[in-house]
């Protein structure tokens, strides 16, 4: 009778899980079905965040951007499972059946866990992956049709309306 209600449950999982995936191949059909579908060329050019797009879509990218967003992910990732370990860490019940040897498990084998994470954290820095090159800024050449000097002139002029006092206004 048990073999049988557990398999039930499962198949409840699975009806649920099956019924989910044809929701959103069904959702995806009829969106396919009823969008306009009118391709034009500003359509079909590359969008860089309202920008004119410069030279092709396909350029490579620094590295480091890669590098990062991994780094990123997997901290992120591995520091996910700290919320479950607090929650079950926390379970007096646990606690009171095992006269607090949960507890000093939990905790050590959760102060192995950040260990391995500083680890990995030290290995990306000593390796430099935490690193930014930032690039050197140049000056432009531009050769201005008005003087140096009239420039000049012009700085020296409001010069003192520079040093006011703002707070005093």
């Amino acid at each position: 009778m048990d073999q049988e209600q557990y398999l039930s449950e499962f198949g409840e999982i699975l009806l649920y899980i099956v019924a989910g995936f044809i929701f959103v191949l069904m959702t995806l059909l009829v969106s396919r079905f009823i969008r306009p579908d009118r391709p034009n060329s500003q359509k079909l050019s590359t969008y860089e965040s309202g920008e004119e797009p410069q030279g092709l879509a396909w350029v490579q990218f620094n590295l480091r951007f890669y590098v990062l967003a991994l780094i990123f992910l997997l901290f992120e990732a591995e520091i996910i499972f700290l919320f479950p370990w607090a929650t079950v860490f926390a379970k007096k019940e646990l606690m009171e059946q095992t006269n607090g040897a949960w507890g000093w498990f939990t905790l050590t084998e959760m102060i192995i866990f950040i260990l391995v994470l500083a680890l990995g954290l030290a290995y990306a820095w000593v390796n430099g992956h935490l690193n930014w090159v930032k690039p050197e800024p140049k000056a432009t050449e531009f050769i201005s049709p008005v003087p140096k000097s009239f420039y000049d002139g012009i700085n020296q002029k409001f010069a003192s309306h520079q040093s006011k006092d703002v707070s005093s206004l």
